[in-house]
């Protein structure tokens, strides 16, 4: 990894741990290792899904809403 890279990847590391929390608080039934397991929207959109019983465009519109623009 670059300098450049590296700075970039710890600068977003706040934004993202931020985000996990709140996904933790939006979504209780995820455990810390299923919100640490998430790599992706989609992820998280399964895993709504899947937790809440939810239809898959239901879940999307639920994580869209909830995500606003920023990537997990």
């Amino acid at each position: 990894m670059t300098e450049n890279t590296q700075a970039a990847a710890s600068a977003a590391q706040p934004n993202n741990s931020a985000m996990r929390s709140e996904i933790a608080q939006k979504w209780p039934k995820f455990s810390a290792e299923d919100v640490s397991a998430l790599k992706s929207k989609d992820d998280l959109v399964t895993g709504v899904q899947s937790k809440y019983s939810l239809d898959k465009a239901q879940a999307q519109k639920d994580v869209d809403a909830f995500a606003k623009g920023r990537q997990l």
